[in-house]
């Protein structure tokens, strides 16, 4: 088994990544979190849970920000990336276990909207991928068109892999 280079060039896919959709759903499953919570009598932890949606929200837009500004290099490494993500997950996580342990036990709400929040990143990125593959029309630019954190001639790079 071989291990890539660290210094390899960077590739990432096209990704339909729709920042304002994430948003929305997070906002209608925090809502309907507290709501839940508050029937249940506890509704700082459906605070709490929104508030992890909002923190997996940062961390995507982030993760975004951070690909279109590695990609714009002309040669874009793979070690960037990794130190950027470990540095970013590492925030993150510190937030999101500070907050739960501060104010447990409803603080654990954050860790549960962070979980969640990846589950929702997943489905509204592999929906419309699943539909593009299913429908097979790749010249349809409504469906999981390059992203525009992705230069072109990297995106036209991609596609010939």
């Amino acid at each position: 088994m071989t291990t890539p280079a660290p210094d390899a060039p960077l590739v990432f896919p096209s990704v339909a990544f729709r920042p304002a959709r994430l948003l929305a759903l997070c906002a209608i499953l925090a809502a309907a979190a507290i709501a839940i919570a508050a029937v249940a009598g506890h509704a700082m932890v459906g605070v709490f849970f929104g508030l992890g949606l909002g923190l997996g929200l940062l961390n995507a837009v982030l993760v975004h920000r951070s690909v279109a500004s590695i990609t714009a290099d002309a040669h874009p490494v793979k070690r960037k990336m990794a130190v950027n993500s470990a540095t970013r997950l590492l925030i993150i996580t510190t937030i999101g276990l500070a907050v739960a342990f501060v104010f447990r036990p409803p603080g654990l709400g954050v860790v549960f909207g962070l979980a969640a929040f990846q589950i929702v990143l997943v489905i509204t990125t592999a929906l419309p991928v699943w539909k593009k593959l299913r429908t097979g029309h790749p010249d349809d630019p409504s469906i999981g068109e390059t992203s525009p954190a992705i230069p072109a001639p990297l995106a036209d790079d991609m596609l010939k892999d």
